[in-house]
């Protein structure tokens, strides 16, 4: 069967999405996740997580009922992603929780421990719209460190320096301000017991080691940054130094013109 974990964008409105569920179905919630349950053709129980900072979880249906659920969520997304996110997986029960070559083996068919294994999926897939913003932004100001390094100078107006600065801000200042999203979650106060699965599944995906990397890039994006703002503020002096200097010698002109008209 099926597992699939997507991220469609940067949150979802969660108090109307939970109000249009319950109309349409039994919804609950686990805190400010909402689980949502049905019924195959067979009779066999679906599941489905929905994460407030744009993540989904499905367990158990079809890629195509997965396609026409994430069309009707789009009118409660909030900056919807250019390109969905999605990690997949099949899953199957069995003795004891197991994660291998992307299959999940699961103890128990109850909620809480798909819900349990469906954060540590969220994380990573919301982790992987990070990766992809840092890696853009990068992209974009590679070239900036190695221009100042060869000409001393980053070859750009103060129009598009500060534009610059402002894309960067807004992508680090985004990121820092939805990191908390990986930290573990408050739901394992209330239900310990089935952190251990949470804690098998964030190994398996390597979240720790990803989030460090992240933190990494994202310190380079300061010191980008950095070197953006020294830019700014030279460029800045500069144009001071040289508005200076022309006016001091509209000074000496305009003196030495009295002093020649003088003797005359």
């Amino acid at each position: 069967m099926r597992c699939t974990g997507y991220c469609t964008a940067a949150s979802y409105d969660i108090a109307r999405l939970f109000q249009f569920l319950q109309v349409s179905g039994s919804a609950q919630l686990f805190r400010d996740v909402i689980h949502m349950q049905s019924k195959d053709e067979a009779g066999i129980k679906r599941d489905i997580f929905y994460y407030p900072y744009g993540a989904v979880l499905f367990w158990g249906f079809s890629e195509e009922e997965e396609r026409s659920i994430l069309s009707s969520l789009k009118k409660f997304e909030r900056d919807p992603l250019p390109r969905v996110e999605v990690d997949e997986f099949e899953f199957a029960y069995g003795d004891k929780m197991q994660v291998e070559r992307d299959k999940i083996i699961l103890q128990k068919k109850d909620p809480v421990t798909k819900l349990a294994v469906s954060y540590a999926i969220g994380q990573s897939v919301k982790l992987t719209v990070f990766e992809e913003a840092i890696s853009r932004s990068i992209e974009l100001s590679k070239q900036l460190p190695k221009e100042l390094a060869t000409r001393g100078k980053i070859p750009l107006s103060r129009k598009e320096t500060s534009r610059k600065m402002g894309e960067l801000f807004l992508e680090r200042n985004y990121i820092n301000l939805h990191t908390e999203i990986l930290d573990t979650p408050e739901f394992f106060w209330e239900h310990s017991e089935v952190e251990p699965f949470y804690r098998r599944m964030i190994h398996y995906l390597d979240v720790n080691k990803r989030v460090e990397l992240l933190n990494r890039r994202l310190k380079l994006m300061h010191e980008l940054y950095e070197i953006l703002g020294n830019e700014l503020n030279h460029q800045h002096s500069s144009r001071l130094e040289i508005t200076i200097i022309i006016l001091i010698v509209i000074e000496v002109v305009l003196a030495m013109l009295r002093d020649v008209f003088h003797l005359i």
